[in-house]
């Protein structure tokens, strides 16, 4: 790709199921969606362990089956959450791998690696998703990326955005910034119907349903502004739910006909996973579809139908819950649906017909927009905001202003256990509120502040994001003592929360790792990459040795291909070659930590290649 694209800023849509990246090509004026070595454009966010090496992406997906306890996926449902959340607690039930509690109920990964147990955070799996996306837009830049601007769900927390930035980190990754999905869905789709260019004000409203969350947007686009008006959704609702109804649905199925429970088998369930999410996509566009799995269970086979009908059944209030999200959103930002000028698809569970038939008929019949592709367009919306943090440098990048709003009210527990609201949801971001506050205690020295998001009015019922303590202050009557207490959002979404008279350390970063954590973090991603890097190398030096040992088999075989100078001294030197080569493979096989003697041996053959050039040479 040449010396243009050094140094390149490219968007990652870090997705639940599937991740995907992007890069602005100034070249050529666009956005190039970058394949993997699959030819895929979308790669499955899965990292999988075994007794030799590390697999990420579709390889660690395929073979989940037969190694379901340490293939991990789902991850970016854990990723800044306690274990204790109940979220967590429905989940694991349904996960084939172990998850146990770490230090500050953060909940750690628990897998087989060479031999050896592992317990892993959720930002070092996502880490290691992020390094596969690196690693194929470097190889399709032919340059070293550094920067990057990573997209999250607009729904999630302040913890969940932090630990997103630390994945990033721990990828090697210079993070640029952390915006919304539905604001990068909108970049995409503003620059695809040329609104960027049009004076009159667009209402847009995206739909986002993907794998493992949903988000719904109301925002303007006027010229070059993109202005978000209000936003709604669930960190938790995606096509894995409608995946596990129907698991769920067969799991009783089986159980009835063949009076086997295969619920508590990892490998039986993740095949019949497999199978119902195939089931799922066949459904968008059949009314109805087969699921069927060889020897599913104790040599049982299965096979069952499902309909559009029963699928859309086992659904439907989840897409009832999908549509009051699009309600819920209107109404923030106080606009009639007849006022929307188009309805965008994101996401690949948008697909689902019952969801664009319940959408069609909650706006009247209007059309919805399938224009963009909706696996990727956040990617795209991502690399268009990397090309424009890029600086100056970058030519024919589209000039866009974006306006983001933060989607919960943040504030703090006051008397009596109520919610202090500091700045409000639906609020534009950046931004810094203050707020004061007065002791209610005679002569109290220090005050404590429980930091929370949400929008009930009891703060017990909202998300804890932290808790600081204020010390020092000089004794006084109740209420005499005023206290500024600072709320600040930065451009990706993520708080800072600070006071006149605070002590030290009182940010709130106790969600957040360390920085002495995410060294450490750092230090093992790089021997995970070495590791992964021997492992490319042994496997390329066996398969050259196999290649090897394939062509001299061959010649030996085929008289008419042997020169006939050669003697049978020679013959048998090269039987013999033949034979400790294959020695060497099955020992390779069996021993991982042969890599140096493997190489050496190499470098013997050059006399062997010479001796076999000359077999290959025909007498005149």
């Amino acid at each position: 790709m040449g010396k243009g694209d050094e140094g390149r800023a490219i968007g990652i849509d870090l997705g639940t199921t599937y991740s995907c990246v992007a890069v602005w090509r100034e070249q050529h004026g666009r956005v190039d969606v970058i394949h993997n070595e699959q030819g895929n454009k979308i790669t499955p966010s899965y990292v999988a362990f075994t007794d030799d090496h590390r697999l990420i992406g579709d390889a660690a997906k395929n073979q989940a089956a037969l190694n379901p306890e340490n293939t991990i996926f789902d991850v970016k449902r854990l990723m800044g959450r306690n274990y204790s959340n109940p979220i967590i607690k429905n989940d694991m039930k349904l996960w084939p791998f172990k998850v146990t509690a770490g230090a500050n109920d953060k909940p750690m990964i628990v897998v087989k690696y060479k031999g050896k147990q592992l317990h892993l955070y959720a930002e070092e799996i996502s880490s290691m998703v992020l390094s596969k996306m690196l690693e194929i837009a470097e190889a399709y830049l032919e340059s070293a990326v550094k920067n990057a601007v990573i997209t999250v769900p607009a729904y999630f927390s302040d913890s969940q955005r932090k630990a997103t930035i630390d994945a990033g980190v721990i990828a090697g990754l210079n993070v640029m910034q952390i915006i919304n999905e539905h604001t990068a869905a909108a970049i995409a789709y503003g620059l695809d119907k040329r609104s960027t260019n049009c004076k009159e004000k667009r209402n847009i409203f995206i739909f986002d349903l993907g794998g493992g969350t949903f988000d719904v947007c109301l925002l303007t686009i006027q010229g070059k502004e993109f202005k978000v008006k209000a936003t709604a959704g669930n960190t938790h609702l995606g096509g894995e739910d409608f995946d596990n109804r129907m698991v769920n649905y067969f799991v009783e199925e089986f159980r009835r006909k063949s009076k086997l429970d295969i619920s508590g088998n990892p490998k039986a369930l993740r095949r019949l996973r497999s199978a119902c999410e195939r089931a799922k996509r066949a459904l968008s566009w059949s009314s109805c579809t087969t699921v069927e799995v060889d020897g599913l269970f104790q040599s049982t086979d299965f096979c069952s139908s499902i309909t559009r009908a029963r699928f859309e059944e086992l659904n439907m209030d989840m897409f009832r819950e999908c549509i009051e999200t699009v309600d819920r959103c209107l109404n923030d930002a106080k606009m009639d649906r007849s006022k929307v000028h188009d309805v965008v698809l994101v996401g690949g569970s948008s697909r689902i017909p019952k969801v664009q038939e319940l959408l069609e008929e909650f706006f009247k019949g209007k059309n919805l927009c399938k224009s963009i592709n909706p696996d990727e367009a956040v990617a795209y919306g991502a690399a268009v905001q990397a090309a424009l943090l890029s600086g100056g440098g970058m030519k024919n990048v589209p000039n866009l202003v974006v306006s983001e709003v933060t989607p919960l009210s943040l504030g703090i527990f006051t008397v009596g256990g109520i919610m202090s609201v500091v700045i409000p949801r639906n609020t534009t971001i950046p931004v810094k509120k203050t707020k004061a506050y007065c002791t209610n205690e005679d002569n109290q020295p220090n005050v404590l502040i429980d930091v929370y998001e949400g929008e009930r009015a009891r703060a017990s019922d909202n998300n804890l994001l932290g808790s600081f303590t204020i010390s020092g202050i000089p004794p006084a009557p109740r209420g005499s003592q005023s206290l500024d207490v600072s709320f600040a959002i930065d451009a990706n979404g993520i708080l800072t929360v600070s006071a006149e008279m605070k002590s030290a350390g009182s940010k709130n970063d106790k969600k957040r790792l360390s920085t002495k954590e995410i060294k450490k973090l750092i230090r093992e991603a790089e021997n995970f990459r070495a590791e992964d890097e021997k492992f490319l190398r042994k496997a390329n030096l066996m398969n050259a040795l196999e290649d090897y040992i394939y062509k001299m088999k061959n010649a030996l075989k085929n008289d008419c291909y042997v020169n006939p100078k050669l003697c049978s001294e020679e013959k048998k030197k090269i039987s013999s070659e033949i034979t400790r080569a294959t020695n060497l493979l099955d020992v390779c096989n069996n021993q991982p930590h042969v890599l140096e003697e493997l190489a050496d041996y190499m470098k013997e053959l050059d006399s062997l290649f010479e001796l076999f050039q000359r077999m290959h040479c025909r007498q005149d």
